[in-house]
């Protein structure tokens, strides 16, 4: 068994546990690389909202679906710079949670500490179930069984170092980077020279020929920005590596202004290509696109490369998983919003118990689906959205409330300022809001709406009672 060490903490006026956190004083390691935080950027914004869910996309909005993306990635840039604004501010590991805490009040570090936690919970339940269905193109193997295969591997992984999870997550990015831009060579390749089926009927007039760039009208479009959005959950996660960063002021910002090149490239270079040569009129929702522009091209090898790449994006984001909420509930437990025990590091540095319990709610998720796959889980799963989308709104407040105190000179100025100040935040708050809107209008997005006031309520309670029992304790003191 892996021994464990308990941080001491200072004792505030009352007597209570207070803690002030920096990125050298959170007790883990910094064995993140600027190698590893690279590629945890990148394939933080590429799973399977792009290799499976963009054939959903194009056949709503059609080749439109491209300016969706452009958009969208520009509103993710500016979340990304604000939040690095944060980040060389106060490098912690804690991110969104603490940054909550410090700019808006403890009630909002509780809230998105414990939101993001199941955030990433739900969505490591949804992926490694995924994972599992994936391994069934191969081989007629249980889902049960490489479902658990998978969290053992996993779990395995974040409890050994922070370094080996960085290896993972590099070499699960590698994969999908790979596949994307290959993709992109041989869709340029048959553009120029014309090789293969599609080669013949392959042109950049398709962006236009099949009805237009808008052949649905624009308000198909917008309807597609929410899964657009959803696409892009996870780039954030880049802001919870911070504490185990080995040079944290120097790698993330080089991470953060990768964001736009990345966005370009993978996201709307590459629907770009596919889309001039295989008309947008090929493609239907429930489909992933890359597989369809393979058989129309007649490679047929492209279904299997295309389930492998897949299955490594569910890995992936499982892996984040498992990383991101024993980091959450360790903040949430320094800071008295959470059980104490889950402050316990292991001599490498690693939160032992949170990542266990994460893990096994991540496992009850699967037997859960396992029973009962209809639609009680589905909704569950959906509640993701409105989420991870709830630590973007968090991070632009923060900036924003950084913003005005540093240029006051209440607060040391950040090395990293974002372009545009409040005003770039003030309107990415503004395109959030209208997506949450657009979710609301679509009847199949709207029960991502659903569970949030049944979660605000419990999340309410829940800090009530804490503050009750403790109501002179650190938690609950709103800092200057």
């Amino acid at each position: 068994m892996t021994s464990v060490q308990v941080e001491q903490h200072d004792k505030d006026s009352a007597g209570n546990e207070a803690v002030s956190h920096t990125g050298e004083s959170e007790g883990y390691q910094r064995g993140l690389g600027s190698r590893q935080i690279q590629m945890i950027a990148i394939g933080g914004a590429i799973g399977t909202g792009l290799f499976l869910g963009a054939g959903k996309g194009i056949s709503k909005a059609g080749p439109s679906l491209i300016l969706a993306y452009a958009i969208a990635g520009l509103v993710i840039f500016c979340i990304m710079r604000a939040l690095g604004e944060l980040l060389m501010y106060r490098p912690v590991s804690g991110s969104f949670s603490e940054y909550a805490r410090e700019f808006i009040g403890p009630f909002a570090g509780f809230v998105t500490g414990w939101t993001y936690w199941l955030f990433w919970v739900i969505t490591g339940m949804t992926e490694v179930t995924a994972a599992a269905t994936y391994m069934t193109y191969w081989w007629d193997i249980p889902q049960w069984v490489s479902a658990l295969v998978f969290t053992f591997i996993l779990y395995g992984a974040n409890l050994i170092s922070v370094k080996l999870f960085g290896e993972l997550e590099f070499w699960f990015s590698m994969v999908k980077v790979t596949a994307i831009i290959g993709m992109i060579l041989i869709c340029a390749g048959i553009l120029t020279i014309g090789f293969s089926d599609a080669g013949d009927t392959a042109s950049v007039s398709h962006l236009w020929n099949q009805g237009g760039f808008f052949p649905h009208g624009i308000g198909n479009t917008l309807m597609t920005l929410q899964m657009v959005m959803f696409a892009f959950l996870a780039v954030e996660l880049v802001g919870v590596t911070a504490g185990e960063s080995k040079d944290p002021k120097k790698v993330l910002p080089k991470a953060i202004n990768t964001v736009p090149w990345r966005i370009a490239v993978f996201y709307v270079g590459a629907l770009i290509m596919i889309l001039s040569v295989v008309p947008w009129t090929n493609f239907e929702a429930g489909k992933s696109p890359f597989v369809e522009a393979f058989d129309k091209m007649g490679l047929g090898i492209g279904a299997g490369i295309v389930n492998f790449v897949v299955l490594t994006a569910a890995l992936s984001s499982c892996n984040s998983g498992m990383y991101s909420t024993g980091r959450m509930l360790r903040d949430l437990a320094l800071n008295g919003q959470g059980p104490k025990a889950f402050t316990k590091l292991t001599r490498n540095g690693l939160p032992l118990i949170g990542t266990t319990v994460s893990a096994a709610l991540m496992m009850v998720g699967v037997w859960i689906n396992y029973q009962w796959p209809g639609e009680a889980f589905n909704y569950v799963v959906s509640f993701a959205t409105i989420s991870g989308m709830w630590a973007w709104i968090v991070i632009l407040i923060c900036q924003i409330r950084y913003r005005i105190k540093s240029d006051r000179g209440e607060l040391p100025r950040s090395e990293f300022r974002a372009p545009g100040g409040i005003w770039v935040s003030i309107l990415s708050l503004a395109f959030i809001a209208m997506v949450i809107v657009l979710m609301g209008i679509d009847k199949d997005a709207r029960v991502s709406l659903y569970a949030a006031p049944v979660w605000a309520v419990l999340l309410g309670v829940s800090y009530f009672v804490l503050r009750q029992r403790n109501p002179q304790g650190a938690a609950f003191a709103k800092r200057d």
